[in-house]
């Protein structure tokens, strides 16, 4: 139909904006999710606020609660233990395979995606900054060009993006993905696979920095 490119359902556009305002810390952890209030927020009939909570649900940012509202997701150590395992397993290989397959597209689309994250770490806008490290990963598991990764990767984005906005030092990650980029585009495996490990490190101590913070 004449008009209709780009047209976004409704659904699909309040789930966008509930998911980017949970994982860029607007709508903090516990935070009520009520039907009738966020259609009235939002503008729009309590229908496609009832679909994003249940899109949101099965990404795993939002615990539902009986009748008409949920809860932001507000993950144990357990839960962010279990990601970062899965993360290690899955990156490691992820990283090797786009080592081993990059192209000079694909490579060009990940130093895109560095040049915004370095570009944003530098002027301190962490949401920026954190959004494209986000997609630089992504970037990396379409680089691997393997089809069941990024099923997977797809299934697990949304906790994914949340466990990599865990970090606050923007520079330190943006140099660590610098360096993994040198190595990916240099087809050097084993600089990659050392340079994963480093970078799962810094996941897995910027995570507990948070969770300590939290406490306190």
């Amino acid at each position: 139909m004449a008009g209709s490119e780009g047209f976004e359902p409704e659904s699909d556009r309040v789930t966008r904006q509930l998911r980017d305002e949970i994982l860029d810390g607007v709508r903090c952890p516990g935070s009520k999710l009520v039907e009738r209030e966020l259609a009235a927020e939002l503008g729009v009939s309590r229908l496609p606020v009832r679909d994003a909570l249940k899109a949101l649900v099965n990404e795993g940012l939002v615990t539902p609660r009986p009748r008409t509202w949920a809860v932001v997701r507000e993950f144990s150590p357990t839960d962010i233990s279990d990601l970062d395992e899965v993360r290690c397993a899955l990156e490691t290989l992820t990283f090797r395979l786009a080592a081993q397959r990059s192209t000079r597209a694909g490579l060009e689309r990940l130093r895109a995606d560095l040049d915004a994250e370095l570009a944003a770490a530098r002027e301190g806008d962490a949401v920026r900054a954190r959004r494209a490290a986000a997609d630089f990963h992504e970037t990396v598991t379409w680089l691997a060009a393997n089809e069941l990764l990024s099923e997977l990767e797809r299934t697990l984005r949304s906790r994914m993006r949340w466990l990599l906005s865990r970090h606050d030092d923007l520079l330190a990650v943006a140099q660590e993905h610098e360096e993994l980029y040198d190595a990916i585009a240099s087809r050097d495996v084993p600089r990659v696979e050392e340079l994963v490990l480093k970078h799962l490190e810094t996941g897995r101590s910027a995570a507990a920095a948070h969770m300590r913070a939290a406490k306190e």
